[in-house]
């Protein structure tokens, strides 16, 4: 009818946000944005089983991620998050005892504000060789369940994925009036930006059997530095190392070793475990986590979500919430 008035559709459906990566940052961001209405679609170089969120022991540790004061918010969002979908049995989420040893006395750990359950270690919790210590219940989410559940949800939520072998070489390829590019390329934006403050951390993890073990152990400082145990379902990762700048994937047989020696003595029953596998991957590290709205033009952007160190499971739901939240900004002023 000749001047009637139409309302303009919500903001959020005016925008289509194209989120490149899809690893376990790329998905929850896309996951937020889709279920908040915005018409969403992943554009990656690999799907998540290729990522290397894949490889990640993916247990709840603020690790080399940074500044410290945006990562306790994040991470004490993604915590609750996670909480929450262990009650979920399709999620490959769960909670499980974490205690962190050191030799010598320690003040509580700056991100104890972010968890649920913090209590000092007991004689009964510490190998021999440790004087200190904290435990805490720790989310676990297991990638090869985590991951598939979170392209199942993105995809019930009518979000399609694109793969591209050849990947991309700019983030402009993707620009349109009215369109949000969402940056969750871990190291992959270096290229695509220029971001020379990006880093690679390389880790190494072994996957064994597990021989009935229900907790993990973590020594970051002591004399098995680096040593952690995460137990799982089926199997238990062993790690690791944490080698800055260094871009090889390809495993070491000195550090497989290295890890398994840590890793029992810490943990006798462990000695019998099989090994199954040997994975190494690449952390996104940068002095700052990069989680910001770069406009292109009045009607594009560019939202960037990526450099998460060695906690992108920790802070992925956090900084999920948050890039929503610039993108709700950004669909406003169209």
């Amino acid at each position: 009818m000749a001047g009637r008035l139409v309302t303009p559709p919500p903001a959020p459906e005016r925008v289509e946000a194209v989120v490149v990566g899809c690893g376990v940052i790329g998905l929850t961001t896309a996951i937020r944005l889709r279920e908040a209405g915005f018409r969403t679609r992943i554009v990656t170089k690999a799907l998540p089983s290729e990522t290397t969120s894949a490889v990640a022991a993916a247990v709840w540790y603020p690790y080399k991620a940074y500044p410290r004061d945006r990562v306790l918010g994040w991470s004490r969002a993604t915590l609750d998050a996670l909480c929450d979908l262990a009650r979920d049995p399709a999620a490959g989420c769960s909670l499980l005892p974490l205690v962190d040893l050191f030799e010598t006395p320690v003040p509580d750990p700056w991100w104890k504000g972010a968890v649920r359950s913090f209590r000092r270690a007991t004689a009964a919790d510490l190998p021999p060789g440790y004087a200190d210590g904290y435990v805490i219940e720790a989310p676990l989410a297991e990638p090869p369940a985590f991951l598939p559940y979170l392209e199942r949800r993105f995809r019930a939520a009518g979000g399609a994925i694109d793969v591209r072998p050849e990947g991309l070489t700019s983030l402009d390829e993707l620009a349109a009036d009215g369109r949000l590019v969402v940056n969750c390329t871990g190291l992959g934006a270096a290229a695509l930006t220029g971001d020379d403050a990006l880093y690679p951390i390389r880790g190494q993890v072994v996957r064994v059997t597990n021989p009935g073990l229900r907790r993990s152990l973590a020594d970051e400082y002591g004399r098995r530095a680096i040593s952690y145990i995460i137990p799982r379902a089926h199997d238990c990762i062993l790690g690791g190392v944490a080698e800055a700048g260094v871009w090889d994937l390809t495993p070491d047989p000195a550090v497989t070793a290295t890890i398994l020696r840590r890793c029992r003595e810490l943990e006798p029953r462990l000695r019998d475990a099989e090994v199954l596998d040997v994975r190494v991957g690449l952390r996104p590290g940068r002095p700052a986590v990069r989680l910001e709205l770069e406009r292109r033009g009045p009607r594009r952007a560019v939202l960037h979500n990526y450099g998460h160190g060695g906690a992108g499971f920790t802070l992925c739901w956090g900084c999920a919430d948050e890039a929503l939240a610039l993108a709700r900004a950004f669909a406003a002023t169209l």
